[in-house]
């Protein structure tokens, strides 16, 4: 399971709408034809510089949302955004500092975990129907795959937490008794080495309870290391296997 190609355009797009966004802003319709200087418009330009924080802003978002997008296809940068491997949060330095990425990215996958939809069986009638996304799903007994929100399961503990998301924090880093930040971007899988020791982490948390490994939405990165998981701990005989029988219908 490779990388899923197209993730990267979200970027891409976002630092499009952003550099129209700084055109717009950055041209003043009403010096057309006023017959104004250079001098006099830089003049007050100097003296609004409230008016021209948008079009910075919008700038700096069109390069950094931009830079992003190579990087997710570069598949390096993860620890760019800051975050702490042992304590699985994002510094506040990194909100400020990159907030064109975490802005729209949070807005982005909030509204994403609402509409978000699958098709379930109901057991009394067979018949399928579409149910919202849950946080996190049971795939096999102990293992779950979940998204960033798996705390909205309630209180419950955790075995093992792995974590893949590079750009939210760990929302359940207190109810789990071991935990592993292995931060990709979204749609980049990890190494065979990174996605090996994954393996290895869970099967040994598992021990301790229940496991969940999680990316953003709980369908891409998670699932690819919850197959090496399944695989690793005996379930299933090969990756394919463990997505087909093991996850897919239940997630």
């Amino acid at each position: 399971m490779g990388t899923v190609h197209g993730v990267y355009l979200k970027y891409v797009g976002l630092s499009a709408l952003s550099y129209a966004g700084y055109s717009f802003l950055s041209t003043d319709p009403s010096s057309l034809g006023s017959g104004r200087t250079l001098l006099a418009e830089d003049e007050e330009a100097s003296r609004s510089l409230v008016k021209m924080l948008p079009v910075v802003a919008m700038g700096y978002s069109t390069i950094l949302n931009g830079a992003i997008a190579v990087l997710f296809k570069m598949e390096w940068g993860m620890g760019l955004i800051g975050k702490n491997k042992t304590t699985g949060q994002i510094p506040r330095w990194s909100y400020i500092v990159f907030f064109p990425f975490h802005l729209p990215t949070m807005l982005y996958t909030k509204i994403h975990s609402k509409i978000s939809r699958t098709k379930v069986e109901d057991p009394s009638s067979g018949e399928k129907k579409y149910k919202r996304v849950p946080p996190a799903t049971e795939v096999q007994p102990g293992w779950w795959v979940g998204g960033y929100n798996a705390d909205e399961l309630g209180p419950k503990e955790w075995g093992g937490i792995v974590d893949l998301t590079v750009e939210f924090p760990e929302s359940c880093r207190n109810r789990t008794k071991h935990y592993l930040s292995a931060p990709t971007w979204d749609g980049v899988p990890l190494s065979p080495a990174d996605l090996e020791s994954a393996a290895i982490f869970a099967v040994e948390a598992r021990k301790d309870g229940d496991v969940l490994v999680h990316c953003a939405h709980g369908r891409g990165r998670s699932t690819t290391v919850m197959c090496a998981c399944l695989v690793k701990a005996g379930l299933f005989s090969d990756w394919e296997e463990a997505f087909e029988k093991g996850i897919k219908p239940y997630r």
